[in-house]
């Protein structure tokens, strides 16, 4: 989102106009007292909002009802620089809509291959896998979704130019971070349910705004939703709001949407 104060007009408008049930925010960049309750009140949505600082932070608004929030999953790694104490960062929350346990996903972005954050993002990445393997495995029927950006592009073709991002030493693509994706996926048996339906290269969720990347097609996909086996057996569409990154003030994210019967 990058920042849901800057863009609540359309956060609003896109509500409006793709009438949602339930939106998962991230990097709404506020404290809880900065966010805009009442834009989403007044539209008829519940929200649960986690932020600390004006960095990260993470939100879920529902129509459908939202329950048992939880900031943090359990057991959820905090970063901290060498020599200081670890904090606690605004990067999950989790509520139950309608019977569906959503979890607003920011993963940590590693920032570079042998930067500090790079070992903190996979143990993120770990944690949270283990944790959700656990609930499929305790509760077959579990309703599980784990949406937002992941900060992976976990197959060569989810990048415009995979030798530029090698030559660079660029992270999302590295071996590491697609293993931790991947685990997901063969470890805990969760489903990436929108690829099936978008398949190929050229699909984005996200392009830089730097180097005018949106209008040169240069985009990347690191926007996922994956969902237990339960819930993704209920999917009858996916779709990746493209026409959301054009004009003013938009996001330098794609919304996904998810169509559940």
């Amino acid at each position: 989102m990058n920042s849901v104060r800057a863009r609540a007009d359309r956060v609003e408008a896109w509500l409006r106009r793709s009438d949602v049930d339930v939106l998962a925010m991230q990097e709404t960049k506020t404290k809880d007292e900065g966010f805009p309750w009442e834009l989403f009140e007044f539209m008829g949505y519940d929200v649960a909002h986690f932020g600390v600082s004006q960095w990260n932070g993470v939100a879920i608004a529902s129509r459908v009802g939202i329950e048992d929030v939880q900031r943090t999953f359990p057991d959820q790694p905090a970063f901290g620089k060498p020599g200081q104490d670890p904090v606690q960062e605004a990067r999950a929350i989790g509520a139950t809509c309608n019977g569906i346990r959503v979890w607003s996903l920011y993963v940590p972005n590693g920032r570079g291959l042998d930067d500090p954050h790079m070992p903190y993002k996979l143990e993120w990445l770990r944690v949270l896998k283990d944790h959700a393997r656990r609930w499929v495995e305790e509760d077959p029927r579990a309703q599980v979704a784990l949406v937002g950006d992941w900060n992976v592009a976990p197959q060569d073709e989810d990048v415009w130019d995979m030798q530029f991002f090698l030559d660079n030493g660029l992270t999302h693509v590295s071996e590491p971070e697609r293993a931790a994706f991947r685990a997901f996926l063969e470890e805990a048996g969760y489903q990436d349910v929108v690829r099936p339906r978008h398949p190929g290269p050229g699909v984005y969720t996200y392009w830089d705004y730097k180097g005018l990347r949106f209008p040169k097609k240069e985009g990347m996909r690191i926007d996922f939703q994956l969902y237990s086996p339960a819930l993704a057996a209920r999917v009858t569409d996916a779709v990746i709001d493209r026409e959301e990154r054009k004009g003013k003030g938009a996001s330098d994210h794609a919304p996904v949407v998810v169509e559940i019967a």
